[in-house]
């Protein structure tokens, strides 16, 4: 056996094993006939799955093609470019690298690959937090990009096979959300199955772990911070335990209003190294900053309002997850896929600098916001709504 044939075994195995039951709403929107691909996204989100279910359904013949986790220990000792170069010269037509961000130089790499291997096609995956650098190994000309979230709530019925519907725009369940909800709970219970989502929908994992999958996402979170961020981050041992201690802090504190300066005094930094680890805690789809609409025009800006990316994060890390809490992450994390989220004077939430909205439960009041214009109530434990209340939970079919 050559240095290279158990790469291609392990490969092999892998794609034999995918199931090719559910596809994401994304493999269908990636071009896969581009030569340079790339896919970001947080971890357990399914980019694995992704790329290997497109080579089992679209390659014949796997000798073309070598699918290879860059976290694989014979990168230790073996060079990436040496790899390519034996898959070229021996008939591949086609690479598949997931984890790139485990590989150092990850970008000068692919950057030579591309170059090197004019009719080489080769897809690339990798954590949230990667940025594309200018300079002389700047791929953002050559590369087509891909970003990939957890599971829409939408996904998640598809997922279980409880019902099928297409996306929905924000307008579609502003102006029309009475019939269209109206429609939806004619067929499927929707309440219980909302319930079900907010603690362990999120991830699509959630099926194969059982009653695991909350220690499970505590792994995502732990694996991101520790291996993650430092493959991407120049950051030293200490300032993980900062991170890890600034996720627990906010995971019994939310919605947290930060009193930046305690803050940075809990986490023993300073001002704009607190900013900073707030920003790779976002970069990693860990944590969502709300700020108001003149602070989010800065780079570095204390964010007034601090959740959590999901509500599965809550359940997780709190023995008892605050429901008011776990209604305004979802909303947040539904909304931020394709809407711009920003903090107002008035609500908890404005959308694309128009909307207006107020999240909570059924006896929820347009109190706080009756005077605004372009309000709206997200309310929960309701099947449908009428005028501008609105079901919480149709805000996940908007992606």
């Amino acid at each position: 056996m050559s240095n290279f044939d158990y790469l291609y075994t392990v490969s092999n195995r892998r794609v034999s094993q995918i199931d090719l039951s559910y596809k994401r709403p994304i493999y269908f929107q990636i071009n896969w006939d581009n030569r340079l691909i790339g896919i970001k996204g947080p971890k357990g989100v399914g980019k694995s799955t992704l790329i290997l279910q497109h080579i089992k359904e679209s390659f014949s013949d796997l000798g073309k093609i070598l699918y290879v986790s860059l976290d694989n220990l014979w990168f230790a000792s073996n060079s990436l470019i040496d790899l390519v170069e034996y898959h070229y010269t021996h008939g591949g037509t086609h690479i598949f690298l997931d984890e790139i961000h485990k590989y150092k130089h990850w970008q000068d790499a692919v950057k030579n690959i591309y170059d090197d291997y004019p009719d080489l096609h080769v897809v690339y995956t990798g954590s949230s937090i990667l940025k594309l650098k200018a300079g002389d190994g700047d791929l953002s000309r050559r590369v087509r990009s891909y970003e990939m979230t957890g599971l829409s709530f939408r996904e998640y019925l598809i997922f279980e096979g409880k019902l099928e519907y297409q996306v929905l725009s924000l307008e579609d369940i502003l102006n029309n959300h009475v019939t269209i909800a109206a429609d939806i709970v004619s067929r499927v219970k929707i309440l219980p199955a909302f319930e079900s989502y907010l603690k362990e929908g999120f991830y699509p994992f959630y099926k194969e772990e059982g009653d695991g999958y909350l220690s499970r996402v505590q792994e995502v979170i732990t694996q991101t911070i520790d291996m993650d961020i430092p493959a991407v981050e120049e950051v030293e041992y200490g300032t993980l335990q900062k991170l890890k201690k600034l996720m627990m802090i906010l995971s019994v504190q939310l919605p947290f209003i930060p009193k930046m300066n305690e803050l940075y005094q809990e986490l023993e930094t300073n001002r704009e190294q607190g900013l900073k680890l707030l920003s790779l805690l976002e970069d990693a789809k860990l944590i969502s900053m709300l700020k108001t609409p003149v602070k989010a025009l800065k780079h570095l800006s204390a964010p007034d309002k601090l959740y959590l990316d999901n509500p599965n994060m809550m359940y997780a890390l709190s023995e008892k997850a605050d429901i008011g809490t776990v209604r305004e992450t979802f909303f947040n994390n539904q909304l931020s896929v394709n809407n711009k989220v920003s903090l107002p004077a008035k609500g908890d939430f404005k959308v694309d600098d128009r909307y207006l909205f107020e999240v909570g439960g059924r006896k929820k009041s347009f109190e706080q916001i009756k005077d605004e214009p372009d309000s709206f109530l997200a309310v929960d434990s309701v099947e449908t709504g009428n005028g501008n209340r609105i079901p919480l939970w149709l805000f996940g079919f908007l992606s």
